[in-house]
Parts: structure tokens; C-alpha cells; sequence
């Protein structure tokens, strides 16, 4: 008896002392209790690098899945398929029915009469996918894998904007098949890159052929797939049919008895392989792994998730404000990021790995699963950004890695553009960059002028934008600064992005006259892309602050990390970065775009980057009132406002202290979607759900509750006083701060270090 009693009492105490507090999580977690109509009523279940779409459909329980790192030949971010478990007899009825994302353990739950119930869960640590069943009766249970690539299809018209090609494809475009076939009882499926992809049609067209064996080419043998299987089941029949303007065919297995119990196991993998057999060892080692401990890990992961950081809002019963759908939905896209914690592939803006059917979306692309608009393979950094800056405040900085990876990864391929096209050093970057390291194809542009720079785009909004790599370098120097991160591995990328905007703007001068440096010994920064608004701009706000705060942020490393040589080249550089640029409007001084520019394209507001993300102008900082002046008085910071998809007005309002707009703000950009799961907003200016939409609400909730200037912890900055809240985040030097406010009070407060208290400064008080 005590063999038996010793270690399940254990189990319970570690249980009770690492269970997340109900208040921040259990209190969130979505609960239906009638079905769905179809995917687009899914719910997100995910861990690792996978992402699941669950939904109970006309008496079936599917659910699309997602890894990340998985691209075909033209660089479509694939599906790895759907799942439809159908079991006899049928318990989930009006009746009993009841779906719930549980929060705290990563699952989804879904249940049913006779005390069924289907639980969905994605080990964190291995790509592995389980389904447990329990039924108070024996039920019998088919599990269908439907696929839609079972032969080779020519995609139709703008079904390329999956892809890298767009709107511009080549005449006769395939999406090839899978390979899908039993070994035994376990259906094997898979995609196996062969022949060329759009990495060869793009170095053709770009002029690189002949370094091209010198390139970072992620798709060449990229397999990606894996398998399907259970204890006691058995191969069933193949079917076919049609499921949103999509014909698939299904793979069954069955029970081969009525039991209570059952799993199911889908084992994802990706990756390039020099052979399949390489690949099915891979596959098979992930699925020899699997233990009955990968459940209380995977359990764990998430209560330490949940306990790192939260936002919990409560408000009067009277209170019209979306203020707790705000905090339940912050937690809710957190946990979707959650999900790609580990993935080969940072989490990508324009849906992640939580889109469906696209019909629901767009009803005029009616096309297969895979689908989803500006490209899978294609990286947006002015979107990818949003995703990522608020993980330093949740206090998730583990999860940076693929982000950063994917910059540093491609390191080799922008430097040897540099190099090739102009002769000089440093990294180049493009806004809109393939995971192979070089600009979209249709984005460089298929029709150029022959004499026209081979080293830029052809193209009015993205030409001369090459900035928005130095984002994801502070967000390495930011690491370092949150938690002390040794970011050695990624100084050769930042200080490679930093040379290349001081020797290509000096090789630019030089094609000019004589003088490569002005007058006053600084750059002119010309011609240059304030964002892709203010295009041919001389001195743009948004690249001078950036190559500012990078390079003092770079400055400030400690001797071990960066060496006093490198540190007196860089404090020269330092002098020759242009001032910002300043304009009256009404009197009043306010922030430039750029010293000039010669035209508008689109809808950014680069005059308030000085705000957010480079933090030059804030709550406590210096001549905030010239950023509150842009904010009020400049006309397109007006006209260009918004909450909608990666608009930034919410964490420009939350940064400079301004209540009323940031709480106004905060409700429209994280109050309910559209769609049945709260957090899948969209599609924005992007694809649903849209990713750099919730990116950009966590930053501003955030930054309401917390910042920082210098030392200073700045508590309440944009908080308004009728909201109650407990939160924890995350502040640099290993901070964090707890604290909870109710009826304009603080009534708890926690800091870890304790020596950081003194550093606090509550300002829920003071004068808005």
C-alpha cells in the first residue's frame, strides 16, 4: 500500500505547488458547448512547433495540423493534414456537448454523453501529437488522415500568393503531391522537395548565379511530414470526398475492438534529409522516445508558462469597457505563441499556425487549406517585429531564438549581396525577405529595366528599405539587457547590419561626387524608405533612430562581450548618424518622417518610431511633449490612425502616457474577433488570425502597466484607475514585478531582486 500511496501523494504535492493560480488561467479558458459549422469555428491547440485547429463538425471531431519549417518547392508553409475522428456510437450531442481550451496543462478537451471525452495535448519537448479517448462504454473508433495532396495540382489564379511567386507565377505552377502509404498498421505521409524550387528561379532572376553554391538554400531535400498511428488499431479503408471547395482523400484506422480507452499518436517531422531513409529514422527515433512521463513534463512546461508571467483585469459590473476581454484575450494569443515555442521557423505574422480554409477569410480564394495571403516562406519584418517585442516584458525570451536564428541564418546570403552587387561590406536585408535570404522574386520584379540596379527592388514600396533588420538586432541587445543573455553568437549580424548602412550610404555619395560625408562629418542617408510611407526620403526618421539606439544599446555591452576595438569603431560611427528631423505644425514642434521625401505610399507613421520600438521620447524621457505634439497635431500620425492589424497608435498612446487613447485603443485592438475563437483576429491588412494584430495589443497592454527609462520601473504610466488589475512582468536586469491595483490603489506589490524596489516609480497618482 505505501508503494502505491508514497508516490501518488508526491505527484500531488509537486502538483499543487507548480499549479498555475485559477485567476489567470482556468477563468480564461474558452468553453462551447454546441458545435461548430466548420473550421473557421476551430480552436487552437498546440506545443513545440505545432499548431492544431480543433473543431466538432456534424458529429466528427477534426482538426487541421500545422509545423513549423515545413515548405514546399514554390515555398507554400504546408499543412501537414487533417484529422477526422468519428466514433460509435456518436456521443457528442446537443445535449452534453462541451469543447474547452484548458489554458493551464496546453490541451483541449472535448466532451460528450456517456462520459466520453477526447483530450488533445502536444508535447512540448517532441514534435508529437496525442489523442487520448475515455468512454464510460466501449465505443469503436475510426481516425481518418485526409489529405488533399494526393496528386500533382496546377494552381489556379492568385493561388501563388501562398507561395513566393504571388501574383506573378510562372505559366503551368504546380503544387507537387505527397507520398502517402502503410508500413504496417502506421500510415506514413509525407513531402519531399526534388527537382528545382523558387530558391533557383530567384537567384536566376537576381544575377547570383554565380555564387549561388554560396547561398543559404533551405529547400533543397526538405522533407517534411511523419505518421499516424495506435495501439490496437488497424488499416482501414481509403475514401474520398470534398470539404470546402477541396477534394481529399482519407486514410483510414480503425479499432480493431469496441473499448474505453484509447491513443492515437502523430509524430511531425521537417528538416532537410539527404535521403527518405534518413528521414524515417528520424520519425522512428522521435516515436521510440515517446514515455508516459512526456505528459507531466509537457503539464509542467505550461504551469511555469502561466506562472511567468500574467494580466489579470477585473472591473465594476456597471463598467461598459471590454477591459476583462482584453486580459482574457492578451492570455489567449500568448498561449498561441506558446505553441511555436520551439520551432525551426519564428512564428509567422500572417496567421501562424492556426489558419483554415481560406474561404472564411476571403471568399474569393476558395482554395485549399494551405493557403493564406503574402506568401509562407515570404518574411514581412515590419510585421514579423510585432510578434516578437513583447516576449521581453512576458518574460518568454526563450522562445527569441528562432526569430534571431532566422536573421542569422541568412547572415552569409545578405553580406554576400553587399559584396556582389556593390563591392562593399555589411549585411543587406530587405523588408519583405525569403527564408532563403534574398529579396521575393515578385517583390525584386520579373520586369526590369536591363540597366536598372540589380541589388534593389523594382519596386515603389519597398525600394531603399533596408532598416528593419536592425529591429531584430536590438531585440538580441535586448535579450542581453532583460536577462543577461550572452549574445555573442548574434554580434557578427548586428554589427554586419549596422556596417551596411555606413559603407553603402557612403558608396552611395560617392556615385554622387567627391564627398562622402556632409558637411557637418554625418551620413546623408539618401535615397532611403521611411517605412514604406515616405519613399526617396533623405534622413528617415525610422533608420537614424534605429541605427541611434542600436548602436548605444551595441556601446553598452560589457568588455567581455564586446572588445575595446570594436567599441572605438563604433563610438565613430556613432558621430556620423544624422540628427532627427524636426517640422512645426500649428505652431508646434513636432517629430519629422524624414528631413525630406518625395512621396507617399502607404499608411505607417514612421515620426512616432522615435516612440515605439526605439524609446527615444516616453513617459519621463526628455521633450515628451514634441511626441504628444506629432501625435496630436501632425496630419498623417491622424489620418493614418488606427486599431486594426499591425497599426501601433495603442503602444504610441501607452508610451507616452496618454490614458484615454490607450485605454480606447487597447479595447478595440484585444476585444473579442469576429470569429468564434476571441483571438483570432483578421484578417487585418494581412490573413486571419492575424499574428502582428495581437503582437501589437500585447505591447500596448504592457506598456500601459510597465516601462522603463534608464533604472526607472515605471508602474501605471497609461493605467487607467477604474480598472483593476494583478499582473506580473518582466523588466530588464532579471526584474520582475507583481503587483495588483484596485480602486486606484496598489494593494500588493512584489519585485524580484528586492534591491529593485527602490528603482520603482508608481505614477497611478499622478496628473494624466
Amino acid at each position: 500500500m505505501k508503494q502505491i500511496l508514497f508516490p501518488f501523494l508526491f505527484i500531488l504535492l509537486i502538483a499543487c505547488q507548480q499549479r498555475p493560480s485559477d485567476h489567470y488561467t482556468v477563468k480564461y479558458n474558452p468553453v462551447w458547448t454546441t458545435p461548430s459549422a466548420n473550421s473557421s469555428e476551430s480552436m487552437p491547440c498546440g506545443g513545440h512547433d505545432i499548431g492544431l485547429n480543433v473543431w466538432l463538425e456534424k458529429g466528427d471531431l477534426l482538426f487541421y495540423m500545422q509545423q513549423s519549417g515545413a515548405f514546399d518547392e514554390n515555398n507554400t508553409f504546408l499543412k501537414a493534414g487533417r484529422i477526422r475522428l468519428t466514433l460509435a456510437p456518436n456521443p457528442f450531442t446537443t445535449e452534453e456537448f462541451k469543447q474547452e481550451l484548458q489554458l493551464e496543462n496546453g490541451s483541449v478537451v472535448v466532451s460528450g454523453i456517456s462520459g466520453t471525452k477526447v483530450t488533445l495535448w502536444v508535447d512540448v519537448f517532441k514534435p508529437v501529437v496525442h489523442v487520448e479517448i475515455e468512454s464510460e462504454i466501449p465505443v469503436d473508433v475510426v481516425a481518418t488522415y485526409e489529405s488533399w495532396r494526393f496528386a500533382d495540382r496546377e494552381l489556379a489564379k492568385n493561388e501563388s500568393f501562398q507561395n513566393s511567386y504571388k501574383w506573378a507565377p510562372p505559366a503551368g505552377l504546380f503544387m507537387k503531391k505527397d507520398s502517402i502509404a502503410w508500413i504496417g498498421n502506421q500510415l506514413w505521409f509525407y513531402h519531399q522537395n526534388k527537382g528545382e524550387t523558387v530558391f533557383d528561379a530567384a537567384v536566376q532572376q537576381q544575377g547570383l548565379k554565380e555564387v549561388k553554391e554560396e547561398l543559404f538554400n533551405p529547400l533543397d531535400q526538405l522533407f517534411s511530414g511523419g505518421c499516424m498511428l495506435g495501439k490496437n488499431f488497424s488499416q482501414g479503408e481509403l475514401n474520398s470526398g470534398s470539404y470546402q471547395n477541396t477534394d481529399f482523400k482519407g486514410w483510414q484506422i480503425c479499432s480493431e475492438k469496441p473499448t474505453n480507452k484509447y491513443e492515437i499518436l502523430v509524430i511531425l517531422e521537417n528538416g532537410k534529409f539527404e535521403n527518405i531513409d534518413k528521414w524515417k529514422r528520424q520519425v522512428e527515433k522521435t516515436l521510440h522516445d515517446i514515455s508516459k512521463e512526456d505528459q507531466a513534463a509537457t503539464v509542467q512546461w505550461w504551469h511555469d508558462y502561466w506562472n511567468r508571467s500574467f494580466i489579470q483585469i477585473d472591473v465594476a459590473a456597471e463598467d461598459s469597457s471590454k477591459a476583462e476581454e482584453v486580459a482574457r484575450n492578451y492570455q489567449l494569443f500568448r498561449y498561441m505563441m506558446g505553441c511555436n515555442a520551439y520551432g525551426s521557423y519564428p512564428t509567422k505574422f500572417n496567421g501562424g499556425l492556426f489558419t483554415v480554409d481560406p474561404v472564411f477569410t476571403n471568399e474569393k480564394r476558395a482554395f485549399t487549406p494551405d493557403f493564406r495571403n503574402w506568401g509562407g516562406g515570404t518574411f514581412t519584418a515590419q510585421n514579423q517585429r510585432l510578434v516578437y517585442f513583447p516576449l521581453f516584458k512576458s518574460g518568454d525570451t526563450d522562445m527569441l531564438k528562432p526569430q534571431l536564428d532566422f536573421y542569422l541564418n541568412l547572415l552569409k546570403t545578405a553580406e554576400l549581396r553587399s559584396h556582389f552587387y556593390w563591392g562593399h561590406k555589411g549585411a543587406c536585408f530587405t523588408e519583405q525577405v525569403e527564408n532563403f535570404g534574398l529579396p521575393n522574386p515578385s517583390e525584386y520584379g520579373w520586369k526590369r529595366p536591363d540597366d536598372y540596379d540589380k541589388g534593389m527592388q523594382y519596386n515603389k514600396w519597398l525600394e531603399y528599405q533596408w532598416d528593419t533588420s536592425l529591429e531584430f538586432c536590438y531585440m538580441a541587445l535586448l535579450w542581453h539587457k532583460y536577462t543577461g543573455q550572452d549574445i555573442s553568437e548574434y554580434l557578427p549580424m548586428i554589427e554586419s547590419c549596422l556596417t551596411f548602412f555606413d559603407e553603402h550610404y557612403q558608396f552611395l555619395a560617392r556615385q554622387r561626387g567627391d564627398e562622402f560625408i556632409g558637411a557637418d562629418g554625418k551620413l546623408l542617408l539618401y535615397p532611403g524608405s521611411s517605412c514604406e510611407t515616405y519613399k526617396m526620403a533623405t534622413n528617415a526618421t525610422s533608420t537614424i533612430s534605429a541605427l541611434r539606439v542600436v548602436t548605444e544599446e551595441l556601446l553598452r555591452l560589457p568588455d567581455g562581450m564586446l572588445n575595446s576595438e570594436a567599441k572605438a569603431h563604433w563610438t565613430s560611427f556613432q558621430q556620423r548618424i544624422p540628427e532627427l528631423a524636426f517640422r512645426s505644425i500649428d505652431g508646434e514642434t513636432t517629430i519629422a518622417p524624414a528631413k525630406m521625401w518625395e512621396r507617399i505610399n502607404n499608411t505607417e507613421v514612421p515620426q512616432l518610431y522615435p516612440v515605439f520600438p526605439w524609446g527615444i521620447y516616453g513617459v519621463g524621457k526628455p521633450n515628451l511633449e514634441i511626441a504628444i505634439n506629432t501625435w496630436k497635431f501632425d496630419p498623417d500620425a491622424q489620418k493614418f490612425r488606427s486599431a486594426v492589424g499591425w497599426k501601433q497608435d495603442a503602444i504610441w498612446a501607452a508610451r507616452m502616457g496618454l490614458v484615454d487613447e490607450a485605454s480606447t485603443f487597447i479595447q478595440q485592438k484585444l476585444g473579442n474577433s469576429e470569429n468564434r475563437f476571441p483571438a483570432f483576429w483578421g484578417p487585418g491588412f494581412d490573413w486571419t488570425p492575424d499574428h502582428n494584430w495581437g503582437g501589437s495589443g500585447m505591447i500596448a497592454l504592457q506598456e500601459m502597466l510597465l516601462q522603463t527609462n534608464g533604472d526607472s520601473i515605471l508602474l501605471f504610466p497609461a493605467w487607467p484607475k477604474e480598472w483593476n488589475v494583478h499582473f506580473k512582468l518582466h523588466a530588464p536586469g532579471n526584474t520582475t514585478v507583481e503587483a495588483e491595483l484596485r480602486n486606484g490603489e496598489v494593494v500588493t506589490l512584489d519585485v524580484v531582486p528586492a534591491e529593485r524596489k527602490k528603482d520603482l516609480v508608481i505614477l497611478i497618482n499622478e496628473p494624466q
